[in-house]
């Protein structure tokens, strides 16, 4: 019968490694968004995710691969509204933000995605990031973003398999405080309609978290001005 079981070493190595380079594009997801990640983490070797999150046979156990993070207060700045009669004491939008990668493989749907709402329920985890070897239903997406309270994001592992934004191609983006696009928008006496717009789909806005509303800095880089900024109003 063992010969009938395709699974070999390196079938279990090669499904480590790919797992791994997710997991530290994962790492640096949520450090680019402002949470607090150590160098540890964000470092970690191939060998200590090994050691770690290897079952007995050595392939991947997506159930011990959860990671919880708080925000930084250079974080918790970005995510509070400008004071206002009706909110004179903003309080920022952002909180714990909860990880988890889903360890089946097929016939993924509302099921899961009731379990891990129910766990950033429980824990009242401000964010819940759903990572998944297949794409969800339809169905499990919709209610994956419709938990009440809390934010429901969802990532395949393929998608993170490379950190987009390290790319030589990819400008940096800087999301600005409410504070610092007020100041932009008056500065250019512009509404934030009048900004050439992004889309909350874009994968570099999914990246970074970015919410409709928010603008972004784009930094490029140019051969006659060294570096040049433009904005984007995300949609």
């Amino acid at each position: 019968m063992d010969g009938d079981i395709p699974s070999t070493s390196a079938d279990a190595d090669k499904e480590m490694t790919r797992l791994w380079r997710t997991w530290r594009t994962v790492y640096e997801m949520l450090a680019d968004r402002g949470y607090e990640v150590s160098d540890d983490e964000l470092q970690v070797s191939l060998d200590e995710f090994k050691r770690k999150y290897a079952d007995p046979m050595g392939y991947p156990d997506r159930t011990k691969m959860k990671i919880q993070a708080r925000p930084t207060e250079e974080m918790k700045i970005k995510y509070t509204a400008l004071p206002s009669k009706s909110n004179p004491n903003p309080q920022p939008d952002c909180g714990t933000v909860y990880v988890d990668f889903c360890p089946d493989g097929s016939q993924l749907g509302t099921k899961q995605v009731r379990a891990f709402n129910h766990v950033v329920d429980e824990n009242n985890f401000h964010t819940g990031i759903f990572i998944t070897q297949i794409p969800l239903s339809p169905t499990a997406v919709r209610l994956l973003a419709s938990n009440p309270g809390h934010i429901g994001e969802n990532f395949q592992e393929q998608d993170l398999l490379v950190n987009i934004t390290r790319h030589e191609l990819v400008p940096k983006h800087v999301l600005l405080s409410p504070e610092e696009k007020a100041r932009l928008l008056e500065r250019y006496r512009l509404k934030e309609s009048q900004l050439p717009r992004m889309q909350v789909s874009d994968p570099v806005a999914r990246y970074l978290g970015l919410r409709r509303g928010q603008v972004v800095k784009i930094i490029r880089k140019s051969e006659t001005a060294g570096r040049y900024a433009s904005y984007r109003w995300v949609i």
